[in-house]
Order: C-alpha cells, then structure tokens, then sequence
C-alpha cells in the first residue's frame, strides 16, 4: 500500500523543525524528505541528514533536468524537493513528510493533490518576535524581515488541510502526531491495506 505524502509549513520561529523531529523520534514509520539547497549549513547541521548542500550551479543543473518535485527561493538560497526520491518511498509503502514553505506546498499539490498539508502558527507576533530574537543568530533588520515574511507565510495557513498553534510543545506534538495517524485510517487508505477484508463487510 503506497504511503502518504504530508507536507509541513510555518513562518520562521514557528517551532516547525522542532516538531518535526519529535514526530521522527516518536513515529517510525514517518520519514523526513531531505531537501536539496544552496545555503550554507548552520550551525549543527549535517548534510545528507539536514539538507543536502550543494552549490547554486548544481542546484541550477538539477532544476533545469527537471528533477525537483518543488523548488523555492527563500532569502536569497534556493531550496529543492527530489521528485524520483519522494515518489519511490511513497511507492513503497512510507509516509514521507516535507518542511517546505507554503510556495513547494501549492506546487506539490498540484503534483499530488492528496498530499495532507499542516501548518504550524505562533501563538502570538510577539512570541514569534521573541523566538527570533532568542536564537542569538540574526541583527534586528534581519528579525524584522523575517517577520514581515512571516506574516505573508501565515496570510496562505487557509491552504492546509490543519492548522496547528505551537503554544504548548508537548500539546503540538500530540496534535501533529494525531493528524499523522488519522492520515493512515482514510476510507481510502484502509481498504487498500485490506481489499479482502472490505470486500467481504463492504
């Protein structure tokens, strides 16, 4: 039974990446797309774990072959999806999840209109201020870019299937966790998984 395909959006200092690895680390049967991109690692990142870190003439050879299932440009890096990668793990039976921005999300949907899109909110601007601010990472004109940024990120939260408030983590954690799950037990899905079964009570 081939997997599911989720896609996970949120404005910068949302929490976004946080959640996404407490999901791996509770769900083994989810896996994180690595996404191909031109921006140097931060601090801790590994690559082939993180992203894949390649130069802007790689990344631009890779598009032009038509091997991105979605890609962005977000301040100034270009950010990349592998189409043949995605679809021989959804084929074999794994639920793959993106953390892409609401950009890769529209163009992934127009690929694979069942994808199940989540998008994670602040609680407040404020707090998402003081997120940004507290990484120790960024000068003020670029926090406030990035939260003018923001507030366009979270003008297109409509677009998704779920919305989840990162205002308690444990909470959020539950929550994205649950929509997985409620993922897997579609009509759809569960009758693939037992064509014999619903043959004989459906």
């Amino acid at each position: 039974m081939p997997g599911n395909l989720l896609i996970v959006t949120a404005p910068s200092g949302a929490g976004k990446t946080s959640l996404v690895q407490a999901l791996l680390r509770a769900d083994s049967r989810v896996e994180l797309s690595v996404s191909y991109t031109t921006r140097a690692p931060r601090p801790g990142e590994v690559a082939g774990r993180d992203y894949h870190f390649v130069t802007k003439a790689a990344f631009e050879q890779m598009a032009s072959a038509g091997e991105f299932l979605e890609s962005a440009e977000v301040y100034g890096n270009h950010y990349g999806t592998s189409q043949q990668w995605i679809q021989q793990r959804i084929e074999s039976g794994r639920d793959i999840l993106l953390e892409i921005d609401w950009q890769g999300a529209a163009q992934v949907r127009r690929l694979f209109p069942e994808a199940i899109g989540i998008f994670i909110l602040p609680p407040s601007l404020s707090a998402l201020r003081t997120r940004l601010t507290g990484r120790g990472q960024d000068s003020e004109e670029v926090i406030e870019r990035r939260l003018k940024a923001a507030r366009e990120d979270m003008s297109h939260a409509s677009e998704f299937d779920y919305v989840i408030i990162n205002n308690d983590f444990e909470e959020a954690v539950r929550d994205l966790a649950a929509v997985v799950r409620a993922s897997r037990l579609t009509y759809r899905r569960q009758a693939a998984g037992d064509p014999a079964l619903f043959a004989q009570l459906t």
